[in-house]
């Protein structure tokens, strides 16, 4: 009985359960009147009360580690709960957006459909003709700039040779 009691002495300190009588009783499969009248028995269960009891610094490390882990459990909790929030706001808008597409697909005449299409085609094909336009029209204008400033350029040079002709008398016949 006393190698049953040990063994159970040693799961318990394994696995850091609290020693008590019944728990050992139990575990050991012994009565607990044995556990109490045994003297060997009592020793071995004194002997493991003794070194189980945790020490003050260890304690106090493992709370701090056990309320670092509820706090991180109640922030997964909030977070939990709001991605949850988010995500039927997001259902309920997808919901909404849905039944106005429906609406408006449900409002429309038979063949305003293909016309839109046809429309909006049309209008794509427009717009890229201006485009077009609008980019030769720029070209255009650049070389009309450039142009321009050649004509000034030879304008100033032309002027500057006519210039001593302008500022002197014409000779004495």
């Amino acid at each position: 009985m006393l190698e049953r009691l040990q063994t159970a002495l040693a799961a318990a300190a394994r696995d850091h359960t609290p020693v008590t009588v019944a728990a050992l009783a139990r575990t050991a499969r012994v009565s607990r009147t044995f556990l109490y009248q045994n003297q060997q028995a009592r020793a071995l269960i004194e002997q493991a009360t003794r070194t189980s009891r945790p020490h003050p610094g260890v304690s106090s490390s493992a709370s701090r580690a056990q309320s670092a882990w509820k706090e991180r459990a109640l922030n997964a909790e909030d977070a939990l709960t709001q991605a949850q929030r988010e995500i039927r706001t997001q259902r309920t808008r997808i919901a909404e957006l849905l039944g106005k597409i429906r609406d408006l697909e449900h409002d429309l005449p038979e063949g305003a459909l293909q016309r839109i299409v046809t429309e909006n085609t049309t209008l794509k094909q427009h717009v890229r003709q201006l485009t077009q336009d609008n980019q030769q029209i720029q070209e255009r204008l650049t070389s009309a700039r450039q142009n321009n400033r050649f004509m000034d350029k030879r304008i100033a040079d032309l002027e500057a040779q006519l210039a001593p002709y302008l500022t002197t008398p014409p000779p004495r016949p």
